[in-house]
């Protein structure tokens, strides 16, 4: 259970790291805006649009697996499959964003699939 707890946690750290790109890309547009930060996302374009795009995923990403994960642990259903499965969504999560940040579509969306694959896998442990 050890390795679920801590994959959830790395998991809820990744929307806030993921972060770090966009507040880049937004000085590079005259400096942070803090009081209008949302206004001035809506303006990124190429590498900061995915940048937020990616940040804003963590989040969608993070429901799903952390009701998997919550779920085996609340019907003590925890095993070795499940951990495994959370390490590679993990894995997928942070390969997920380095290809969104780097422009590669497809392999994206290959490694969305296998998180949420992964996420699944987790929660029908729990059945």
């Amino acid at each position: 259970m050890n390795i679920l707890i801590i994959c959830l946690f790395i998991a809820m750290l990744l929307p806030y790291l993921a972060k770090m790109p966009v507040a880049v890309a937004m000085a590079k547009l005259g400096g942070y805006d803090n009081a209008h930060p949302r206004a001035q996302q809506a303006k990124l374009t190429g590498f900061g649009a995915r940048a937020l795009a990616g940040h804003q995923n963590a989040f969608e990403s993070l429901l799903i697996f952390g009701l998997a994960v919550l779920t085996v642990i609340a019907t003590d259903t925890a095993n070795e499959t499940s951990s495994l499965l959370a390490i590679i969504h993990v894995i997928a999560r942070v390969v997920y964003h380095v290809l969104y940040l780097l422009n590669y579509g497809t392999l994206r969306s290959l490694s969305w699939f296998v998180a949420i694959g992964a996420s699944i896998g987790i929660f029908v442990q729990a059945l």
